[in-house]
């Protein structure tokens, strides 16, 4: 059986990091983790191509060759699914899917010839079963959640590690949180499913054998859902794992309780976390209310956000408009919110509701769901109707967009970050080719927007601030500028 993994091409997105990308000579910022650890599942036997379409076209010649394509997606992902299948189909290659995409909108793909949904560690061997059998059934589901300690490591050896910007692993799923917009739990759960720290050193063994030394996002949806587990197993495992390694730092997701725990926090920043993203949603109390996020309420946020940010931690954070009790003075708080908290990574999307949420089933029933979400947290589109006037909801969306992003504004922003950051004494081994990688985006950076950018005077300013004052953070203010530079050019395709 000769079987084509593939990966839709994901549009141009705030977390694509594209014109980001182009600094380094990078095609995409991590890869396909789901079908690199569903092709761990897969019969020895079979002859197994990966084709990720963020890094290379999906070619003829692939589709001659296989007998199967597996395709996984997300919501984003949609149009060029679509396009994926129909391909497929026209050249004789039977289709399997699954993830998000499939799993909420299944109705919607009749053209696939068999949908394995929910969890593939359940569902995949009941396929795998039936193909042995001659008998495989149209679509595969299931209620129940996999055990996590079952789940084989990825196959590294499918991709090219020097595509990507960025690795990523997966030590947990589920969220003990409620938020009525959020289908992490109507996909994953409430109750924590984890790995063990034994399962997770043997996934990034097999990641510093390959070669790789740079960062690795832990895509959990919030890595401190179960803190115990976390503070006697997997961050003490980390801790040791780094003492000998060069590079490899991480980067996750948590909940702003983040902030109560100093303890956690120090063992973090110990273990290698230099990032996490916070839904951080609106600063108003009655907002946070009215979508169910209780762990943010009752809350000086900024205040939670510079203890993360002292203890080593730089906080990315997502925010939302265009909940029921917003109104015109709602964005001008929004955009000082963001200035004050120095969150130099601001993602401001409008409220959709994904199938499946509490708040998909609420706004249906009462007559407010107009389609299918686009996916795109930052594309200015929504499938509910608001109670503010549309009209004014996305142009007041898109003048704070224009504002939190204009160069002036931004910079000002990280110089606010890199006063409140603490950078942490803990050592980094950096590799070489990571240094030749950094060296040669710092000098396009110089070239590109030092030079030629729109925000020259901004860059410069940045430039030797911290060159003089803070010249351990020089690097980050570095990255921070080719960053922004990406944030604006989405903001100028999709929004302004």
């Amino acid at each position: 059986m000769n079987v084509l993994l593939i990966y839709p091409k994901f549009p141009d997105t705030f977390w694509s990091f594209k014109h980001a990308l182009k600094f380094i000579h990078k095609n995409s910022s991590a890869p396909p983790l789901g079908l690199l650890t569903i092709a761990s599942m897969l019969p020895d036997r079979w002859n197994l191509r990966l084709v990720d379409m963020n890094v290379r076209k999906l070619t003829r010649r692939d589709l001659n060759w296989a007998n199967m394509a597996m395709i996984s997606a997300m919501t984003v992902q949609r149009d060029s699914a679509r396009e994926v299948i129909e391909r497929c189909k026209s050249a004789g290659v039977k289709v399997v899917a699954g993830g998000p995409l499939f799993t909420t909108e299944a109705e919607n793909f009749t053209a696939v010839d068999h949908l394995v949904l929910n969890e593939g560690e359940i569902t995949l061997p009941a396929f795998l079963n039936d193909m042995a059998c001659s008998q495989p059934k149209s679509e595969y589901r299931t209620g129940e959640f996999a055990d996590l300690q079952e789940t084989p490591a990825p196959r590294w050896d499918l991709i090219n590690l020097n595509d990507y910007a960025s690795m990523s692993i997966q030590y947990s799923r589920g969220c003990p949180f409620n938020c009525d917009f959020c289908n992490v739990t109507a996909l994953l759960g409430h109750r924590m499913r984890l790995k063990t720290s034994r399962q997770i050193i043997t996934e990034l063994d097999g990641l510093y054998q390959a070669g790789w030394r740079g960062g690795v996002f832990f895509v959990d949806d919030n890595l401190i859902g179960n803190k115990k587990a976390l503070k006697e197993d997997l961050l003490p495992a980390l801790i040791d794992w780094r003492k000998d390694k060069e590079g490899m730092t991480f980067n996750t997701e948590a909940s702003i309780n983040l902030a109560d725990d100093p303890q956690l926090m120090e063992m973090m920043v110990a273990a290698g976390f230099n990032k996490v993203f916070i839904g951080i949603e609106t600063p108003d109390e009655s907002n946070l209310a009215e979508c169910n996020k209780k762990q943010n309420l009752n809350r000086d946020l900024v205040a939670d956000i510079h203890r993360i940010q002292k203890a080593g931690m730089q906080v990315q954070g997502g925010f939302i408009v265009g909940f029921d009790n917003d109104n015109s003075a709602t964005f001008q708080r929004l955009i000082d919110f963001i200035q004050h908290s120095g969150i130099v990574t601001a993602m401001v999307g409008i409220l959709q509701a994904p199938i499946g949420t509490q708040l998909y089933a609420r706004l249906e029933k009462a007559g407010r769901i107009l389609r299918n979400m686009s996916g795109d947290n930052v594309d200015g589109s929504t499938n509910i109707i608001p109670v503010m006037n549309a009209s004014l909801l996305k142009e007041q969306y898109r003048n704070l967009l224009n504002h939190i992003y204009s160069p002036q504004v931004y910079y000002q922003r990280v110089m606010t970050f890199l006063k409140n950051y603490n950078l942490p004494k803990v050592r980094v081994h950096l590799d070489l080719k990571v240094i030749h990688d950094n060296f040669l985006a710092f000098v396009r950076s110089i070239f590109q927007l030092g030079i030629f950018g729109k925000e020259r005077n901004q860059y410069w300013k940045l430039f030797f601030w911290t060159l003089f004052k803070k010249p351990r953070l020089f690097p980050l203010a570095i990255e921070f500028s080719i960053y922004g530079y990406h944030f604006r050019k989405i903001n100028e395709q999709h929004i302004a």
